[in-house]
């Protein structure tokens, strides 16, 4: 045994030394390819941001054409307006009442009707006299505007455009302004402001953020309200002087975007703002010449990264995957020299614990067998023993009667009255033949069922279960309902065992219907179903799905084991069928053993 067992571990230790030298191969592989993923991870997830970005030039030169669409439609309405003569006539006597209310009529229907939210006259010193405001509380009548750009560059001649963050209402407006001429002389600027604020809410209805900014990234418009008049890059002191003086936004309101930016492509850009929250961005931007202006859409950051990991997770499963097959590849090389050197050992082994199993299977198959064999003759024997006395007094009394009728007969024959003679043992033959007629039926009851299953006839099972119930109907009372079906009913099961289970189903409805006067079970067959039904109690909705465990009774002690209904519910499943039970809605239960039909004749099981 010693050198046996140090042959087995002279044979086994390179065995453990290669499985371990592909372990390790195999692990150090992983770390590389999990470093080569962690390495690719970057370059992938830039492309997946430089992907994100073309999906958003679209939707992004659509905003900026929008945007230039819309500012366009505003740039001639000063220059038509400002040649209207009422314009004038104000502007020569500035201090009249009349013309002033016409002006400031005329340009609130005009404002309505373009949609402006304000249209304001100005004198050539900045004085506002007219405004189709003039009802508001924030009307800008009286008001000096002539430090604003774009009064002093209509001043002189042009028509201007500028954006600024309105000193009156406080809302973001863009102006254009254009002079008032009288001959060649201008005598006033006409300006017109409009609200930008329905672009932002345009554009917080889309899946990127976006911002507008002048040539010095200052943001003049964004769909975000916590970036307004912010600063992408710190603005110079000059800078900061043109943005007071033009009144873009209040200059204590100006705040540097804390950004870290990073170069993806041209026109591209990652971002990352840090604040309250932390957030990152792919910018992608566009030039607007004209106003020298950049309009940028700034996408989340996290589906392209969430991309990159799933495109990443894909390959290395497909790695580990291929990996796994060829570590079970190696695997199953290193064993198969193990596995052929232990073969035979492993096979007789095996052979002997099939065998020894195999026996124990087909022995306990057979207990089982057997076991349920003489529970169901167990059953039918307690049935025949609750009968024992009502079988007693059938077979006493034919009995008794056959004793009178010989000693009648043979009083008659002394007599020679054989006629009479003849008449007492007709008599004796007829109780003669009810006794065997009784005993065949109990005989085939409490005969062993063979265990073959075939075609039979319902119609027979339940009168030949009737006929053993008729000694206990007659000694206890009771009636049994049953009209038999006017054609043949056959399905499938044996005749012994169905019958069983209709004997015992029998007489539980006799059982619970104890103390009644005139009990009455009822049979019905319909198709491959038999119903029968008592007219007791009914069954507690508390103990129907225990009902047919084994030794599980609502019968008094010594009245029953509780095996009754379990070894008919096996019977029956035995038979591919399926017994249920439920109260009836009448009153009373009603059980249902509902067999299979019989597909075609074949013998008759027992």
């Amino acid at each position: 045994m010693g050198l046996q067992k140090n042959s087995s571990l002279t044979y086994a230790w390179p065995m453990l030394s290669s499985r371990r030298s592909v372990l390790l191969s195999l692990a150090c592989l992983a770390v590389a390819l999990a470093v080569v993923g962690a390495l690719a991870f970057a370059p992938l997830e830039r492309r997946y941001f430089a992907r994100q970005a073309e999906q958003d030039a679209v939707p992004l030169k659509l905003a900026a054409e929008s945007l230039r669409a819309a500012l366009e439609r505003y740039a001639p309405l000063p220059a038509l307006i400002a040649q209207r003569p009422l314009l004038t006539e104000v502007l020569a006597t500035p201090k009249d009442p009349a013309l002033l209310a016409r002006l400031n009529e005329d340009l609130r229907q005009t404002a309505a009707a373009v949609k402006a939210s304000d249209v304001f006259l100005m004198d050539i010193t900045g004085k506002t006299l007219a405004a189709a405001s003039y009802l508001s509380d924030e009307s800008s009548i009286e008001r000096n505007f002539s430090y604003r750009a774009y009064f002093a560059q209509a001043l002189n001649g042009d028509l201007s455009s500028f954006q600024v963050h309105g000193t009156t209402t406080g809302d973001q407006g863009y102006f254009y302004a254009a002079p008032v001429e009288e001959g060649d002389r201008i005598v006033g600027v006409l300006a017109v402001r409009f609200n930008i604020d329905a672009f932002e809410s345009v554009w917080r209805g889309a899946d990127s953020a976006f911002l507008v900014m002048d040539r010095n990234d200052f943001i003049l418009m964004s769909s975000r309200a916590d970036w307004h008049f912010r600063a992408m890059r710190p603005l110079s002191a000059a800078t900061q002087d043109i943005i007071e003086k033009n009144l873009l936004s209040p200059i204590d309101r100006i705040e540097l975007l804390p950004i870290t930016a990073r170069a993806l492509g041209p026109s591209v850009d990652y971002l990352r703002i840090e604040g309250d929250r932390f957030e990152s961005f792919v910018m992608a931007s566009l030039d607007m010449p004209d106003r020298n202006w950049t309009i940028a859409s700034l996408s989340p950051t996290r589906p392209a990264t969430v991309n990159a990991l799933r495109t990443l997770s894909i390959v290395g499963l497909t790695l580990l995957l291929g990996l796994s097959a060829l570590l079970a590849y190696l695997l199953r090389y290193v064993r198969q020299a193990e596995r052929i050197a232990l073969q035979e050992r492993s096979q007789k082994a095996l052979e002997q614990a099939v065998a020894e199993r195999t026996a124990d299977l087909r022995k306990a198959l057979a207990d089982l067998k057997r076991t349920q064999t003489e529970l169901i003759q167990a059953g039918k024997m307690a049935g025949l023993g609750q009968m024992s006395a009502a079988l007693s007094h059938e077979l006493n009394q034919p009995l008794a009667a056959l004793k009178t009728y010989a000693d009648n007969a043979r009083a008659f024959l002394a007599r020679d009255n054989v006629q009479a003679t003849d008449e007492n043992l007709e008599r004796m033959s007829r109780m003669v033949d009810r006794m065997a007629s009784i005993s065949a039926h109990l005989r085939n009851f409490a005969r062993r069922p063979q265990q073959t299953v075939g075609p039979l006839s319902l119609e027979g099972v339940i009168q030949d279960a009737l006929a053993v119930m008729d000694v206990r109907l007659e000694a206890e009372g009771g009636r049994i309902a049953y009209t038999p079906p006017r054609a043949p009913v056959r399905a499938l099961g044996g005749h012994v065992r169905l019958q069983q289970v209709v004997v015992n189903l029998i007489n539980n409805a006799l059982d619970v219907m104890e103390g009644q006067d005139d009990p009455v079970v009822s049979i019905t067959l319909k198709g491959s179903e038999i119903e029968v039904r008592d007219t007791g109690p009914g069954i507690d909705e508390a103990i129907l799905e225990h009902l047919f465990d084994p030794f599980f009774t609502t019968k008094a002690p010594g009245k029953g084991l509780g095996l009754g209904l379990s070894i008919s519910y096996n019977i029956v499943r035995d038979f591919g069928g399926t017994l249920t039970a439920a109260n009836h809605p009448e009153g009373g239960a009603v059980f249902s053993v509902l067999l299979k039909p019989a597909p075609s004749e074949r013998v008759a099981a027992q």
